[in-house]
């Protein structure tokens, strides 16, 4: 009866001689066994990239981080951009502002942005950026 196995010949230092013969010793193991699965497992190892294989849950993460950083982004985009039509639609038919009026509009809008830099030097660990109460 043909096996299609093919012989080797090789030589092993003692230390895993003597490590071969103690696994091959156990009942139902043999030397040509466990050097199969060692083998296999090795080459296993190999043909999967091993830098896939050390950097890839870190990718996989850092996906996963950009991916929601992503997401976020695009909420607020979305909401930028409904509200800057929300005040373009409500100024449309205002008639044009005078001196005091646009330095009001300055301003507030100084206001605006001092408290959106003090939010972002807070450098807080929230998720979202908390409500904003202008002072007026």
């Amino acid at each position: 009866m043909k096996t299609f196995k093919t012989r080797h010949q090789f030589y092993l230092p003692d230390d895993l001689t003597e490590a071969l013969d103690k696994l091959a010793g156990k009942p139902g193991a043999s030397k040509t066994a466990v050097l199969t699965d060692a083998l296999r497992a090795w080459l296993d190892r190999r043909a999967g990239n091993e830098l896939d294989q050390r950097f890839g849950p870190r990718l996989d993460r850092q996906n996963r981080t950009s991916d929601r950083i992503e997401t976020k982004l695009n909420s607020v985009s979305a909401i930028l951009d409904l509200f800057v039509a929300h005040q373009l639609t409500i100024t449309a038919h205002q008639p044009p502002f005078d001196d005091v009026t646009g330095q009001l509009g300055m301003k507030r809008y100084r206001q605006f942005m001092d408290q959106v830099s003090r939010q972002l030097q807070a450098k807080r660990g929230d998720e979202t950026l908390a409500p904003v109460e202008l002072k007026r």
